[in-house]
Formats: C-alpha cells, sequence, structure tokens
C-alpha cells in the first residue's frame, strides 16, 4: 500500500471508530515533570533579536573549544509546559477522546500551574512535586537537563497510600488501555512491576492494552535492563503487551537481548522489532526511529515513514505523541500498518503545531497527505 493510500485508510479507521473512545478509558503513569523549552543565542543584535544556534553538532564544537577556558551561553525560553513521558502521553490520549485517569507527580500538596489544564480534563492523583526539566531544542536533536529529587517518591508505598489496593485493582479492570512509562528515571518503578504482577494483575478480568515505554534506559545497568525486561514480559500472561521503543532504545534492549544493533532502514528495524517480540513473548513490539517507525505483532511487521519536518516547532514529547496514537490505534482495533501511521500522524502533527490532535484533527491531517 502507498503512503498516501495507508495514510487515507487510517483516516477512514479513525474517522469510523473515534466514536468508540469516549467508552476507552486510559490509565496512565507514573512520572511528572516541568519542562521549560529553552534556544540557545549563536549571535544577538539587539535586546530583541537574535540568531538561534540551530544545530546541537555546533553547540557541541563549542563547548569542546571552551575546555581549559570557559564559555558563556545565553538561553531563551521559548515556553514552560507540562512534561514527562506520562504526562504528554496522557494528554495526548486525553486529545483523542479517551477518558484519562492519570497517576504521577504533579505536585504537592497543590497540582503545579503547569499541570492546572491537564487536569481540569483528566482524573489526577498526585504522589509527590514533579519533576524539572530543561530541554535546549536543535534542529537536530535536543539536550535534556532534569532535576529528579522527587522520583524517589514513586514507590510502592507512597502508591498505595493514595490508591489503595482495591481501588487500584478496579481501575486496572476499568481501562482500555494501561500505560507505564519512564521505568529509567523512576527507580522504584521496578518495585512496582513486581507487585502489580503479585497483586493486580491476577484479578484483571480480561486482557487490557498494557503499553511499556522504558525511557532511554542507557544510565541503567545491564542487570537492571534484564530484570525490568523480563517482568515486563511477565505481564503478557495477563494483558496484551505492547513495548515501545525509539530506535536507540531498540539497539540497546536488542544488546542486553544478545542481539546485534540494526541498521536504520525500514526492513532492519522491522526485523529487529520481531526478534525483541519472540525473545520476550510480548503482544506487539514497537520501534520509532525520527523519519520512520516498525514494529511486530502475532500477524507479522510493518514500517511506515512519517511526515518528516526539517524545522520542527518543537521535538520534546514527539515520541510520547507516536506512542498516543500508536496505542490509540490498537484501541481501535487497528492492523499493525495503520497503528503505525495513525503514530508517526500523531507525532507529526504535534511537531509542526506544539499541541496535541484530537481525532477530527488527526482526520484531516491523514487526508492531508
Amino acid at each position: 500500500m502507498s503512503n498516501a493510500s495507508l495514510a487515507s485508510a487510517a483516516a477512514d479507521l479513525l474517522s469510523s471508530r473515534a466514536d468508540r473512545l469516549p467508552k476507552s478509558p486510559s490509565l496512565v503513569g507514573l512520572d511528572g515533570f516541568v519542562d521549560t523549552i529553552l534556544h540557545v543565542v549563536a549571535t544577538r543584535e539587539s535586546a530583541e533579536i537574535y540568531t538561534r544556534l540551530a544545530s546541537l553538532k555546533d553547540f557541541g564544537q563549542r563547548i569542546t573549544a571552551a575546555a581549559g577556558l570557559s564559555a558563556n551561553f545565553e538561553m531563551v525560553q521559548q515556553m514552560v509546559k507540562l512534561g514527562g513521558n506520562g504526562p504528554i502521553m496522557a494528554n495526548a490520549l486525553g486529545a483523542f477522546g479517551s477518558p484519562v485517569t492519570y497517576v504521577g507527580i504533579l505536585g504537592s500538596p497543590n497540582i503545579h500551574p503547569v499541570f492546572a489544564d491537564f487536569a481540569a480534563r483528566a482524573d489526577v492523583v498526585s504522589l509527590a512535586e514533579p519533576g524539572y526539566t530543561d530541554a535546549i531544542e536543535f534542529d537536530d536533536g535536543k539536550l535534556m537537563f532534569g532535576k529528579h529529587l522527587s522520583l524517589r517518591e514513586v514507590n510502592w508505598e507512597n502508591l498505595l497510600a493514595h490508591i489503595p489496593l482495591e481501588r487500584l485493582v478496579k481501575l486496572f479492570n476499568e481501562s482500555s488501555l494501561i500505560a507505564l512509562v519512564n521505568w529509567t528515571m523512576l527507580t522504584g518503578m521496578t518495585r512496582i512491576f513486581e507487585e502489580l504482577l503479585h497483586k493486580v494483575m491476577p484479578l484483571v478480568t480480561e486482557p487490557r492494552w498494557i503499553f511499556f515505554d522504558l525511557a532511554d534506559p542507557a544510565k541503567r545497568t545491564r542487570e537492571d535492563i534484564a530484570t525490568a525486561i523480563d517482568l515486563i514480559a511477565k505481564f503478557q500472561k495477563h494483558a496484551k503487551v505492547i513495548l515501545g521503543l525509539n530506535l536507540q532504545e531498540g539497539r540497546q534492549i536488542g544488546e542486553v537481548l544478545g542481539f546485534p544493533p540494526c541498521e536504520e532502514t525500514h526492513h532492519d528495524v522491522a526485523l529487529h522489532a520481531s526478534k525483541i517480540r519472540a525473545k520476550l513473548g510480548v503482544e506487539t513490539v514497537v520501534i520509532h526511529p525520527v523519519a520512520f517507525a516498525a514494529a511486530a505483532d502475532a500477524k507479522g511487521t510493518a514500517a511506515v515513514q512519517g511526515p518528516f519536518i526539517e524545522k520542527p516547532k518543537i521535538t520534546t514529547g514527539a515520541g510520547d505523541h507516536f506512542n498516543a496514537g500508536f496505542c490509540v490505534a490498537r484501541m481501535l482495533g487497528a492492523p499493525l500498518d495503520i497503528s503505525l501511521q495513525i503514530g508517526v500522524g500523531t507525532s507529526g502533527f504535534y511537531v509542526r503545531s506544539a499541541k496535541s490532535p484530537t481525532a477530527e484533527d488527526m482526520v484531516s491531517f491523514l487526508r492531508s497527505f
């Protein structure tokens, strides 16, 4: 199927089934960040006029040139927005029309103002203060500097203190999709996985979609990563597991499982997803490089080119929007290629507009292909 035909088919499916989304609740957690999006000044002409340093490579060269000396970099704030893999994904799911329950760190004792609109649209439970991220964006990548002290509050005991076990089981049983993201930064998440497998998942009455995003596990040990993916695989006994990875994460997980790194081609990435899926025995593995996405499920593999844009308005959160679009499609019963198309379409819309698309927005965007 051509790119245009696939986009048209995705638009048709989404248009015909979007009315199911208000009856398809999502439960998402467990992080939360206040994101400040920044640009680096290359040259400044006046108080109002400056030229942005557009290339991460150029920024790196300037840093390297300052070794043994010193350097001063001016950052210009572009926006302050809700952040964290969980809130961004949940916000995108809500925009599509799925009723969202969010559990994470959004502020304590009061919700941080940056999450106010989100909290008005979703049912939120906040466990602690959010983390904070300065995201410096370039045309060819981004640097994210985090302050993570409050993330230690995301642990099993604190979760139960805010949501008793009986209610937690009820939330799982009421949700069409459960998304547990940002394992890397949440050091208590492995224990949470273990407790959910023992105390919650056996009480889930029918298999739900459950999505996992490890979120750049490079700074975690190989042993920790192996433990996490082994636990994720065990959720398949009770649920339909989706493991979502970007390209680098896909290579990292592959390395832990004993696979060589894949090339950045449609065929190789799809094959890599298939190998990971077969090894773990989960329902779906999806890998999304910048320009395309590929996935594997029980019916085979697929790869779909994305609507790439050279100068996006925003890149922080693009992967989370892909995940939301892909999961929406899976909830609606879409086949793998259409799920990928809705995923890359959701990300493409977001980086062009800096806002999460509604189902109607996405149908129009897909038809514009």
